[in-house]
């Protein structure tokens, strides 16, 4: 109990006092949703869309610039939600991303002393006792904690089989200063579920409070030292991963002592050449450990960024001359297996380039709602694969960017109205899938994640114990019970068509013809605007009283035609 009081009294370097620090966020985040409904909500609505469209770049790039310094400045959490958004290339537009790439590495050290003065506290023994030496310099400074090199005593290193080990502290004061933060989220996130175009999308509340309880986990290092070892027992028979051994006798909740394993990092392409090691042989390795953790083992390593993986060089194995050493186990997620057993159909689906079955995969795995209209979103997808499907990053970099665009124009609003929802822990498959195709588009710019997908999809069919011959045979069964039910069909939409009841429904036709519409009552409005005003002028040279209330009153079937295509 001491030592949480210690923890909680001491504040970290910088942090301030924790209302000011929660009062400063609480502005942040208002003033940005303010200038964001001023100019994406409100102007569109008065005829001013292009005022935002014109100036939205530059917009974005001031909001994280902001944003960028905010969270340099204050630490905590603030650098874990910035590290999400730099990872969110598939919602966040580059302006965003790019200025926040920084703050993975972005973070000032936390004076020695005080490190000593907590893991002396938190080992009840002053560090000479305990370590036979340490260096003072960090070789990693996080935003949660930072690591030192330390030598093991010789009794120590005798029962543990380690002698050189990582030192992880926890930066003094964090706890205080992840309450306050969480604070403030939870308060912006009830800001967020009150606006309608958020609400609707997502379930805010839900989002943060899984961000809650990973980042309550990743400050607990007794809960990282068990996550090593489960996924060290994951890949215990597989040559291609390593990882470090764990000192327990020397780890506490905020003391971690592991085994010190550094050695390359994973996309120091120089130095992976120099020791005989391909960059580009080394990203389908780890894009496939990364799709068993996520499709296979069921736990994954939620934060693979290049700072928490290395490759090791393993002298005398001619078949695995290297290896993949993954470290920082406080960010780790789990699949339940109904999101696992989607994902996996997800998988096969884009592998197979098919459309439908990937829609249909996205509603098994919790994301698509039973509202959304799936035979839109399956053209799209469908026309998707057919145009872009199996292309790599440098491929899609030589695209002609008016074919994203139109693509955008004709399937954007489609994908915008979709009502979805973010199973649990759905939000770090997507960082880790996310930081995935970034490391491997690092090691190879031809990279193509079709490459491992579509071996490993394969695979899983294979895998899977008569999960082809049950997939054939529900076809099969399909395919028949259709052909069965085809005559009567067939017969209702002939009956419909000699009646002239039948009705199609296409919701593209539906807004072109909505856009037409607001568009003719507009129009009407002009006119009759334009013929009162004319008249009005006319006639007030012979009846003044009259012709001006002509002219004031052509206003109003102006305004009229405006409202009836707004609220059409």
């Amino acid at each position: 109990m001491a030592s949480v009081r210690r923890d909680r009294a001491d504040p970290a370097p910088g942090a301030g006092d924790t209302r000011a620090r929660y009062r400063r966020i609480l502005r942040f985040a208002a003033w940005h949703l303010a200038v964001t409904w001023w100019f994406e909500l409100l102007l569109p609505r008065v005829g001013l869309r292009r005022i935002g469209e014109r100036n939205r770049a530059r917009r974005m790039r001031t909001f994280a610039q902001r944003f960028h310094d905010l969270a340099v400045e204050l630490g905590g959490l603030m650098i874990k939600v910035g590290q999400f958004m730099s990872s969110r290339l598939d919602v966040l537009p580059p302006e965003i991303t790019a200025e926040l790439e920084g703050l993975q590495d972005e973070v000032p050290p936390v004076p020695f002393p005080a490190i000593r003065s907590l893991a002396e506290a938190e080992l009840g023994a002053p560090l000479g006792a305990v370590f036979a030496s340490i260096e003072e310099v960090p070789i990693a400074a996080a935003s949660l904690g930072q690591a030192h090199r330390a030598q093991l005593l010789p009794p120590n290193a005798a029962d543990t089989g380690l002698s050189s080990v990582v030192f992880k502290v926890q930066r003094p004061g964090i706890q205080a200063i992840v309450d306050v933060d969480l604070a403030a989220l939870r308060r912006v996130g009830g800001w967020l579920s009150r606006i309608r175009l958020v609400s609707d999308r997502a379930d805010v509340s839900a989002l943060i409070k899984e961000f809650e309880k990973t980042s309550l986990e990743e400050i607990d290092y007794l809960n990282e030292a068990a996550n090593s070892e489960r996924f060290a027992a994951d890949f215990a028979d597989d040559a291609r991963v390593t990882v470090p051994a764990i000192v327990w006798e020397r780890t506490t909740r905020r003391v971690l002592t592991l085994e010190d394993v550094t050695a390359i990092k994973i996309t120091d392409a120089g130095a992976l050449r120099e020791v005989g090691i391909d960059p580009a042989e080394v990203a389908p390795v780890f894009a496939s450990v990364m799709f068993d953790q996520l499709f296979t083992n069921g736990f994954f390593h939620a934060d693979p960024h290049p700072g928490n993986i290395f490759v090791t060089p393993a002298k005398g194995q001619a078949e695995h001359p290297w290896k993949l050493t993954f470290i920082d186990f406080g960010m780790m997620g789990e699949v339940a297996p109904r999101t696992r057993s989607g994902l996996r159909k997800l998988l096969i689906a884009a592998a197979s380039r098919d459309g439908k079955g990937l829609v249909d995969a996205i509603g098994d795995v919790g994301v698509l709602m039973p509202s959304a209209d799936k035979p839109e979103l399956e053209r799209a997808m469908s026309q998707l694969f057919d145009r872009f499907g199996g292309m790599g990053f440098a491929e899609l970099r030589d695209v002609d960017p008016r074919e994203f665009r139109d693509f955008g124009a004709e399937f954007g609003t489609v994908v915008r109205s979709l009502p979805f929802q973010l199973p649990e822990n759905f939000l770090l498959i997507i960082r880790a899938m996310s930081l995935t195709s970034g490391v491997c588009s690092s090691l190879d710019s031809r990279f193509n994640l079709w490459d491992s997908v579509e071996p490993y999809a394969a695979q899983l069919l294979r895998d899977e114990r008569g999960g082809l011959a049950k997939d054939v045979a529900a076809q099969a069964f399909d395919a028949a019970v259709v052909a069965l039910r085809l005559p009567k069909r067939l017969d209702g939409v002939i009956t419909q068509i000699e009646d002239g009841s039948l009705q199609i429904s296409s919701r593209r036709l539906e807004r072109q013809v909505g856009r037409l519409i607001r568009l003719a009552h507009r129009a009407v409005g002009a006119v009759v605007f334009g013929a009162v005003l004319i008249a009005g002028a006319v006639v007030r040279q012979a009846d003044p009283s009259l012709g001006t209330v002509l002219m004031f009153g052509s206003v109003l079937p102006l305004l009229a035609g405006w409202w009836a295509g707004r609220r059409r």
